[in-house]
């Protein structure tokens, strides 16, 4: 009898790895990637337990599947895009955990006042020197603007500068800068534009960082939460931390920039964002990367906008982001030789991972990158032409 059982049990096991073995193999195929095969950006099985981990754990399972090197592809960026123009995304959550996620969307505020630093420590918070390696001088830690730069560096700069002058910065002006990250707006608004600048970060090594670097200019750098913050500016922005806001809180930030901006004042969100609302969210990417961010929808936005402000111009240059990505990824992959004493194995793989499904989610335009510049109610329309 117990030799009968075992025998069931180990039969039961084969027949649901055949299973899933076949389930991946299937989506695989409809995306052009072959199991073992000789392209690039086919997918090598190191271990053979990785079909089940993918198919029961989905984008959980397919990324830590990957950073235990259960798997590998040669151009992970390339793999990811062909499996999103097959929708994959469309199957990514098993219903449970879209279950769990729809009732925290309604009784959860995943980023309230308390929660706030949360990303800060898990990301932000990183070692400098990781960051200082994959950026590019100006430490700019979001989407460059590549319509005349020849490399990153130049894109990185052209984005700040169409920023500043989205904004109609003049020398004397007093901005806030929500979520400056490590400054590197700060920096640039105030040394080329003649600007004082009040940063506001939640993470600890992001002030030191932008403190230091802006030491002989008119800037001054707050460990605080952007809804604790008090006074008068000329102009507000905001460039890669909407993400971060929730959508129980957007219409909470917006006021809070509206009582922050003078009555003629200019702002400026720069934010990623999806094509449409979803009370979803990738668990990988939470768990591993951001906790508790949150993409906004295009209509969530102007909802949260209604009756505080005009959107004076929007402009898209989502895959501008690819470009932005992938030059980080080279840079991260050449600088791991004087990084690996700090960080191990699984380290480099969750990174280059999270590179690269980034990059391939703005390729296929699943994810976008919008600039809205933000007119207060009742005030003529600014005079600035943004360049296309």
């Amino acid at each position: 009898m117990p030799s009968k059982t075992l025998s069931i049990k180990v039969d039961d096991v084969s027949a649901r790895k055949n299973t899933t073995e076949q389930q991946w193999r299937a989506l695989t195929d409809r995306a052009g990637i072959e199991i073992n095969g000789a392209h690039p950006w086919d997918m090598r099985i190191n271990n053979p337990a990785a079909y089940d981990r993918i198919m029961v754990g989905r984008s959980l399972g397919l990324g830590e599947s990957y950073m235990d090197g259960w798997w590998d592809s040669a151009e992970l960026d390339e793999f990811f895009s062909r499996l999103f123009q097959i929708r994959i995304q469309d199957i990514s959550l098993p219903k449970v955990t879209t279950a769990v996620q729809l009732l925290g969307a309604v009784f959860r505020n995943r980023q309230s006042l308390s929660r706030a630093r949360q990303v800060a420590e898990q990301h932000y918070d990183l070692d400098n020197e990781l960051f200082a390696a994959m950026l590019d001088p100006t430490f700019a830690y979001s989407c460059a603007y590549w319509r005349d730069a020849k490399n990153l560096h130049e894109a990185q700069l052209a984005k700040l500068d169409l920023i500043c002058r989205k904004l109609e910065l003049e020398p004397g002006m007093k901005l806030l800068d929500i979520g400056c990250g490590w400054g590197s707006f700060a920096w640039y608004a105030a040394q080329h534009y003649g600007v004082a600048v009040d940063g506001v970060t939640v993470s600890v090594e992001q002030q030191k960082y932008a403190q230091e670097r802006c030491a002989d200019l008119p800037v001054n750098i707050l460990l605080r939460d952007y809804r604790e913050i008090e006074g008068q500016y000329d102009r507000v922005v905001s460039v890669g931390m909407f993400e971060h806001v929730g959508k129980k809180n957007y219409r909470t930030f917006m006021r809070v920039m509206d009582r922050l901006l003078k009555p003629e004042g200019l702002a400026l969100l720069h934010t990623i964002g999806e094509n449409s609302a979803s009370t979803t969210f990738d668990p990988w990417i939470n768990k591993y990367i951001f906790p508790n961010g949150e993409l906004p929808a295009l209509q969530q936005i102007t909802a949260a906008v209604e009756n505080i402000f005009f959107i004076e111009d929007i402009q898209n240059f989502g895959p501008d982001y690819d470009k932005t990505l992938k030059a980080w990824d080279e840079n991260f992959v050449a600088a791991w030789p004087r990084l690996e004493h700090r960080y191990d194995q699984r380290f480099y793989r969750m990174w280059r991972y999270y590179l690269n499904v980034c990059a391939a989610s703005f390729r296929v335009r699943n994810l976008q990158l919008w600039q809205l510049v933000l007119g207060k109610q009742g005030q003529p329309r600014p005079t600035y032409i943004a360049p296309r």
